[in-house]
Order: structure tokens, then C-alpha cells, then sequence
């Protein structure tokens, strides 16, 4: 019996789903993720999608990966390797065994490593595990063999059957670390709403796993719980980066009080967004999806004209072909947040992995004296905040936002506790005052801010004419003359300049760290993690991570200054340190660098800073 074995409580678990990308093991790490947000465990997820559409069954480049990190207390990142490798082929053993620790518990589908799966995944020997040298503790079931005997009385196809293997892999896992089943039935008769019969088979099958562990006793020799340490009371849930996003973006037009307009066009990994938003039309969202990317961002700038908060949603390649529009966006000075969730290029480079390079691009990335605020997320559940955000300045500021997030991010999850939206900040469009009433110029401004009032289309007395040529800062005529348009570019970019936003915050050995880590965006928690574990080795550290880039914190200079070296840490060749240091003046940083499509490992990370302080 299950409860006759010794249960081992564990500070945080790394858990790796993978097979086939036909296989589930996106759905099934979802399901594990949620089942552990929900009973307080803090979590990290990184969904791996192969980049092939859909590659030849049991082949090494289509083996899609899930990795879950589940901490009693916060943690930062995915992990660098797992505890528990789950995989359901010979291909998903191949290729990420190298994800799994010494200590790891190996869970495969022995039906799946047959002689064609193992020749597939180019195995020499009709033994993988010897060939392999795996040492670890293996659990080999015949899982597609024991789903179809449990499926056997539904009436199914053995190809229906089959797609219900992921669930018997979750349901194992659930076992291993004492889950209750119920929240996991829960998600998937919400997941299948629609196909009842479905979700009871796969409901039967994950029972039918947790049973397996409990009566076999899986050739371990402990289960293992990870009690909540969570301090905050409050309601969570399992969000994902793309999710939050939305969600901001419906948050800030209701605290605004206006309507929300997203116009996309598909593109991954930033479809989720779309998705998302079209699903609550009762909450005053509109959503388009266009033709292409230029009108994707033309149609939103047309919502912000007649009023309300527009949205236009990308990944790096979308951007380029947006550029256009987005300049008409900053000469006519309307409100819009432009969403680039970034993706490995260059040009459709990596689609469904995660970089950092479209930095340069979103700050300088198009023609004439062009400038944007630029701010970027640094979680999954920070895309909440940062959304909202962007919309904040975009409406207070009249001006297109970018809001940068990445593949890591955006696919990625954690546990996100429902906030209270009188908590936000108030959102303050500068609409047009009755004394201005047929007495209003488009371009007339705030002499403080440097923020040109706000005339809705249809207001009496505010007729006006917005467009792409350059207009005269005091009529808003179409206007040639030099000294003007020197004017009038010194104005919007003196206008983004002005924006207030929060001082870079300082983390670790503030005030004596012979080191200080830079990075911005989804770096954050292996940046974090990094510094942590060098400061319990006992070494001084500290962590300067940018959310704001455009303007950049007034305390940039100081805090860059303050420390004997700087490493500015980021995922491609050195946009961010290079933009630093045209901002700072003689500032020459240490700079760690990689452009792999996946996201950093805290291992390496804390040597190649080691190395640094070693110098």
C-alpha cells in the first residue's frame, strides 16, 4: 500500500514531460502545473515546442517538452534540470535524458520502445537504457498497453485510446507527489466541456496511473509532498505569460473606462493573446484579426483615433511589417501598445523558441526620429502588470507603447494570485477641456508634460485632422518648414523623455557587492537565482534588473557607477549592454551572452560570474 511507504517532504521538484508532439505533453504538464498551483505551491513552467509544424512520428527533432518547477516557497525558474524525466518514446529518452539529474527518477512507456521507435531515434541496441548508461532509478510500464485495457469497454478507436496516454503519465506523477486527484478532473471536464465522453475516458486513464503507482508501488521508494510555505492569503491560479498579458490589457480599459480593440494578425508565439482577448467580448473587447501585420497595427490606430485603448500583438517579424504604422502611430501621437512577444530570428529564425533580440529594434527600428517608450516583462505573472503599464503610459501619454515580452514568458506559467484592481493606479486620458472648445489644434499641449490633449471624433467644437506628414505645432496644417519639423521632433521625443517611471531597483549586497548583474525582461529569475546562489557561497552580489527601457530610470547612471564590475546578462549578442553605453557615459561592462533559443541556466551562469569576480 502507498500509505504504507515512507512520504518525504521536499522544499521544490523539477518535473519534465516529453514525447512526441503528438503526444500531450503540453495538456499533460498543464495539468500537473495547475493541480500544483492550486494547492499553494509556488510554480515555474517552460513549455519546449519543436519548430516543425508537425514532424514524422517518433522522430528526434519532434519531441515536444514540459518542465514544471514546484517550490514550497517562490521560485524563479523552470530549474536547469529535472528530478522527474517522463518519456513517453525512445526519441524523448534520447534527446532529454540530458535534462534529467543523477539522482532522477525516469518514467517510459515500454510499448514505445520498439525496434522501429528505437532505429527512429537512432539507437544502436534493442537495450537504451544499458546503451545509454542510465543509471537512475527507471520505471518502464507498458502504458499504451494498460490505457487500452482500461479504455477497452468505452467503444473507442485504438487511435483515440492512445491519445490518452498522456494522462496515465499524469496521473503517476500525481501518485509520486501525493496530489488529489479532484482538481486535476476538474481541468479536464472544463478542458473537454464539449466532449463529456472524452473527458471521462481521460479522466478513467489518469485514475487508472495514480493506481498503477499506488498498487505497484513504481520501483521507488518514496513519495514525496511539497507543503505551501505561501504567506499570502488570496485566490491563485496557474497563468500563463500570454494570459496575463490579456488580462492587463482588459484590466487597464476598465480602469480607464474605455473599450479594447486588439487588431493581429496570427503569429506565434503571440497568438495566445488574440485567442484570449476574443473570448470576452462581454467585457467590451473587440478583436480583429487581419489580412496581414501592417493592417493588423493600422486597424488598431484607427481604435485609438475613435477612442479607445488599442492593441495591436506581434513577435519579431510582425514588427518589421508593422514598422510603417507604427511611425503613423507616433507622428499623429495616439495611444497604442504594441506587443512584441519575442521569438528567435533572424527573419522567421526560431518560432517557438525565446530570445531577446529585438531590443534595438523596438527602441530605434524605424526611419526618421522615431522614439517609443519600450518596457519589457520579467515573468509570466508580471505580464499582468506590465500590460496594464503600457497601457497606463500610452493613454496618459499619447504615444505607442512597445511592450516587449518573450517565447519564455509568454508560454511559461506560474501561480499568479488574483489582484484587486482598486489596487492599480488610476489611468487618466488628457482629454480636450471644455475651454477648448472651437478654440482646439491638434497639437496643442500640456506646457509641463509635453502631452497634446485628446479630441474624441464627433466632439463639437474639436474638429481635427491627424495624419502622416508632418503638421505645424501651432495649426496642425500640413507643414515643410525646417525650423518646424526640428520642432516638432524635439518635442515627441522630449515628451517620451518625460515619462516618469520607477527607479531600477537594487537586489542582494546593495550596498557593498563586488559584483552587479544587469538584465531586463524574462531573464529575471535565473538572473536572481544566479545571485542567490553565489551570495550563500558566500560570495557579494547584486542584481539591477530593468523593466523600463525607454525611458530609462533616472537612477541608471548611479546605480551602474556605484559597483567595482558590472555584467550586463542577456539572450543575444549585447543590445542591452551596447544601449547602455550610449546612455552612460564611460561605462564598460563585463558581458555574458547567448543567443540558444532556450533560456539561461543558473549553472552557467554562476560560473561565468564567478569568472568575472575571479578577475
Amino acid at each position: 500500500m502507498a500509505n504504507d511507504m515512507m512520504v518525504k517532504e521536499l522544499e521544490q521538484v523539477v518535473v519534465r514531460f516529453s514525447g512526441d508532439s503528438g503526444d500531450g505533453m503540453q495538456l499533460a504538464g498543464n495539468i500537473f502545473s495547475t493541480v500544483s498551483a492550486t494547492v499553494g505551491n509556488d510554480i515555474s513552467t517552460f513549455p519546449d515546442y519543436p519548430a516543425d509544424i508537425r514532424a514524422p512520428q517518433g522522430s528526434l527533432t519532434g519531441v515536444s517538452g514540459f518542465q514544471v518547477h514546484i517550490g514550497a516557497d517562490r521560485v524563479y525558474t523552470p530549474g536547469d534540470k529535472c528530478d522527474v524525466l517522463v518519456a513517453m518514446n525512445a526519441a524523448a529518452l534520447k534527446t532529454q535524458y540530458k535534462f534529467a539529474k543523477s539522482t532522477a527518477c525516469i518514467i517510459i512507456d515500454t510499448d514505445a520502445f520498439q525496434k522501429a521507435d528505437l532505429e527512429k531515434a537512432s539507437f544502436k541496441t534493442d537495450d537504451p537504457i544499458e546503451e545509454m548508461d542510465i543509471k537512475q532509478d527507471v520505471i518502464a510500464a507498458p502504458i499504451s498497453k494498460m490505457v487500452k485495457d482500461c479504455l477497452a469497454d468505452t467503444g473507442m478507436d485504438n487511435k483515440s485510446m492512445l491519445k490518452c496516454r498522456n494522462m496515465f503519465a499524469v496521473g503517476l506523477v500525481c501518485w509520486l507527489f501525493n496530489r488529489d486527484l479532484k482538481i486535476a478532473e476538474d481541468f479536464i471536464r472544463e478542458k473537454f466541456a464539449k466532449k463529456p465522453e472524452i473527458a471521462e475516458a481521460n479522466i478513467k486513464v489518469i485514475h487508472a496511473g495514480y493506481d498503477y503507482g499506488h498498487n505497484t508501488h513504481a520501483s521507488v521508494a518514496n513519495t514525496y509532498k511539497i507543503e505551501s510555505k505561501t504567506t499570502v492569503p488570496g485566490r491563485y491560479m496557474d497563468i500563463t505569460g500570454n494570459k496575463a498579458t490579456a488580462y492587463g490589457f482588459i484590466a487597464a480599459a476598465e480602469k480607464a473606462g474605455l473599450k479594447l480593440f486588439l487588431g493581429s494578425y496570427p503569429i506565434t508565439p503571440a497568438t495566445d493573446v488574440l485567442h484570449e482577448l476574443s473570448k470576452h467580448k462581454s467585457l467590451g473587447v473587440m478583436t480583429v484579426q487581419c489580412e496581414d501585420e501592417i493592417s493588423g497595427c493600422a486597424t488598431s490606430i484607427g481604435a485609438a483615433f475613435a477612442g479607445a485603448l488599442a492593441v495591436t500583438s506581434t513577435s519579431g517579424p510582425g514588427v518589421c511589417l508593422k514598422s510603417e504604422a507604427m511611425n503613423l502611430a507616433v507622428i499623429t501621437e495616439l495611444p497604442l501598445v504594441v506587443l512584441n512577444v519575442q521569438r528567435g530570428g533572424p527573419s522567421t529564425g526560431l518560432p517557438t523558441k525565446s530570445e531577446q533580440t529585438d531590443l534595438l529594434q523596438a527602441l530605434f527600428g524605424r526611419n526618421g526620429e522615431s522614439p517609443m517608450p519600450v518596457i519589457a516583462a520579467s515573468s509570466p505573472t508580471n505580464c499582468f502588470d506590465m500590460a496594464f503599464m503600457a497601457s497606463k503610459i500610452a493613454l496618459e501619454h499619447m504615444t505607442p507603447v512597445v511592450l516587449l515580452t518573450d517565447g519564455f514568458v509568454a508560454n511559461g506559467s506560474g501561480a499568479w494570485m488574483l489582484p484587486k484592481l482598486a489596487d492599480y493606479p488610476a489611468i487618466k486620458p488628457p482629454y480636450v477641456t471644455p475651454e477648448m472648445k472651437d478654440n482646439y489644434t491638434p497639437y496643442k499641449r500640456n506646457p509641463e508634460t509635453g502631452v497634446r490633449y485628446w479630441a474624441i471624433p464627433g466632439q463639437e467644437g474639436y474638429m481635427h485632422i491627424l495624419g502622416g506628414l508632418e503638421k505645424d505645432s501651432n495649426t496642425g496644417a500640413i507643414s515643410t518648414d525646417p525650423e518646424n519639423h526640428d520642432l516638432m521632433c524635439r518635442l515627441r521625443a522630449e515628451k517620451v523623455a518625460k515619462i516618469p517611471v520607477p527607479d531600477v531597483e537594487v537586489q542582494g549586497c546593495v550596498d557593498d557587492a563586488d559584483l552587479l548583474i544587469v538584465g531586463f525582461g524574462g531573464t529575471y529569475g535565473h538572473l536572481y537565482s544566479a545571485m542567490d546562489e553565489m551570495i550563500k557561497a558566500g560570495k557579494k552580489v547584486a542584481l539591477a534588473h530593468f523593466t523600463y527601457l525607454n525611458p530609462l530610470p533616472k537612477n541608471t547612471e548611479a546605480v551602474l557607477k556605484k559597483y567595482k564590475k558590472v555584467v550586463v546578462a542577456e539572450q543575444n549578442l549585447g543590445q542591452f549592454a551596447g544601449y547602455l553605453r550610449m546612455k552612460v557615459d564611460n561605462f564598460t561592462p563585463y558581458q555574458f551572452n547567448e543567443v540558444k533559443g532556450q533560456p539561461f541556466l543558473v549553472a552557467e551562469l554562476v560560473a561565468a560570474f564567478t569568472e568575472i569576480l575571479n578577475k
